[in-house]
This record gives C-alpha cells, sequence and structure tokens, in this order.
C-alpha cells in the first residue's frame, strides 16, 4: 500500500525559515558604518585629527568643517572619525578578555563543582562587592592611567557576569541526556565539557558580550572624561566631550557630536544584540 501525501501536508510539516529581525540588520549595518570608519579614517577625514589651525578656532558647522572645530582649530569631525577606531577597539577589548576567561572558568566549575566552585563563587563574591566602576576607577588609579591598564582593570572585573551565566547553562546542560550518554559511551570529561557541554551553553554569554560591548564604549569614554583612559592627543570621544565642556555655551559642537557618536555605538551594539538573542533562542 502506496502512502498518500497532499501537498497541504507537506506545506504544513516543512520547517518554517527564520528570517533575522529587523533590528539585527540595522544593528549590522551600523556596525558596518562603524567599521568603515574605523578602517578607513583617511578616506572618511577630511582633515588631520592633530593638526591645529589657529586661524579657524571655535568655527560652528559650515561647509568646510561640518562639524565646526574646536578651541586649538582641530576639525570636530576629523576626529570623531579617528576616534572610531579607539573606541572601537575599547570596546573589544574590555569584553573579549572577560568573555574569554569568564565563560572558560564558568564551564569549569559548572561542569566540576565542588571545592572549586565554591573558591571561585567567594572570589566573585567578593568581587562584586564594590561598585563596578568604583573599582575600575581604583584599580586604574593604582595602575596609571591609559587605555592597557585600563583594559586590565575592566578584566580583573568584568569576567564575573560570563562566569555566571556560563556556569548556570553547564550546570542544566549536564543533567541533560545527551551528557549522560557522552558519560555511558566512556568519553572524557574535556570531551564532554568543551565538545557538547560548552557549545550549547555559551549563548546567553555571547547575547551578553554584544550588549557589554556597548557598556565597554561608555566605560571607555567615562574613564577617557576623567582623564583615566585615552590620553590627549588621542582622539577619542570620551575625551572630545571633556574638551568641550568648558566650552558647551559657546561651542556646543565640540562635545555634542561625540556625544551623539557615542550613542550610534551604543545603539548599534544593542540592537545586535537584541537580534542575536532572538536568532538564538530555541525553537520548537
Amino acid at each position: 500500500m502506496t502512502t498518500m501525501h497532499s501537498p497541504a501536508l507537506e506545506v504544513a510539516t516543512r520547517p518554517r525559515r527564520r528570517w533575522p529581525k529587523p533590528t539585527l540588520l540595522i544593528g549590522l549595518a551600523l556596525l558596518l558604518l562603524l567599521l568603515a570608519a574605523a578602517l578607513f579614517p583617511r578616506a572618511l577625514a577630511p582633515f588631520s585629527p592633530t593638526d591645529f589651525d589657529y586661524e579657524a578656532l571655535l568655527k560652528g558647522p559650515s561647509a568646510k568643517h561640518p562639524f565646526g572645530t574646536d578651541n586649538f582649530g582641530r576639525d570636530v569631525l576629523s576626529r570623531v572619525i579617528y576616534a572610531t577606531r579607539v573606541d572601537l577597539q575599547i570596546a573589544v577589548f574590555t569584553t573579549l578578555f572577560p568573555f574569554l576567561f569568564g565563560t572558560l572558568l564558568g564551564a569549569l566549575t559548572g561542569y566540576l563543582g565542588r571545592w572549586s566552585d565554591a573558591v571561585v563563587g567567594r572570589i566573585a563574591d567578593l568581587v562584586v562587592v564594590f561598585p563596578f566602576l568604583v573599582l575600575v576607577i581604583a584599580i586604574v588609579a593604582v595602575l596609571g592611567p591609559g587605555l592597557t591598564n585600563m583594559y586590565i582593570a575592566v578584566s580583573a572585573v568584568g569576567w564575573v557576569s560570563y562566569w555566571r551565566l556560563t556556569r548556570g547553562e553547564v550546570m542544566n546542560q549536564k543533567k541533560a541526556e545527551y551528557a549522560q550518554a557522552g558519560r555511558v559511551l566512556g568519553y572524557s570529561p574535556g570531551r564532554i565539557l568543551l565538545r557538547h557541554l560548552l557549545p550549547n551553553a555559551v549563548t546567553p554569554a555571547i547575547v551578553y558580550l554584544m550588549t557589554d560591548m556597548s557598556l565597554g564604549i561608555l566605560l571607555g569614554a567615562s574613564l577617557g572624561y576623567l582623564g583615566l583612559g585615552a590620553q590627549p592627543p588621542t582622539a577619542e570621544w570620551g575625551v572630545m566631550v571633556a574638551d568641550g565642556k568648558n566650552f558647551m555655551a559657546t561651542a556646543w559642537w565640540i562635545s555634542t557630536f561625540p556625544g551623539l557618536a557615542l550613542t550610534l555605538a551604543g545603539v548599534t551594539f544593542s540592537l545586535i544584540g537584541d537580534g542575536l538573542a532572538d536568532a538564538l533562542r530555541p525553537r520548537a
């Protein structure tokens, strides 16, 4: 006897294609714009970001200087474009090391449990007792201002969130049937953890990574504003906002346009994080 298949039944049982959310597409488009500015600043910037022009001090937006000039006659548009590379670098290095360290440590302690989980848990509790920004500022103040010391300070504090996310997911995944089947088949703990548990548990950490990048840019700008991050004459959005704080009444553009660039970068990574959260969410 042959089985009849109706076209309607085939359409009903065919898996539905999952299209990316508009938020993810918009976020990726904005990210490409930021990457273009970071990779090709000389092609996009009309002037050098460090050249002084004493004949164009505090000039407002014009055809020659669309974003105006600062108190040294430097073109604000050029400095905003060149600062994109520095701030994207801050976004990557303030999140990459905490992500790698926290995720691997969370997977290890979540799988082994017992004393290792207890020891790392007490260290994490000690870190989160202090406010994040206050602790980072204290570490940078001890090590000295600069981007490298800022990366060290953030890495020493920021791993806790990734550790907690991955640890909880691994503790749930190791109770699943596929993990128990791996033990029955004689797989080594390392193989079960790295090849089976971690790939299924890392999704929340990846989604949080994109959101954390926007926070990393804001943190870098905050430390730059306080003089603890990027140092002059390096073009960085937070430093530029600080440079224009004394001229807000007469030259608002010096701080406004770097602030808008900060907002755009934060929105970009937030949209990507929201889109990834939906795209990586398991469906029935």
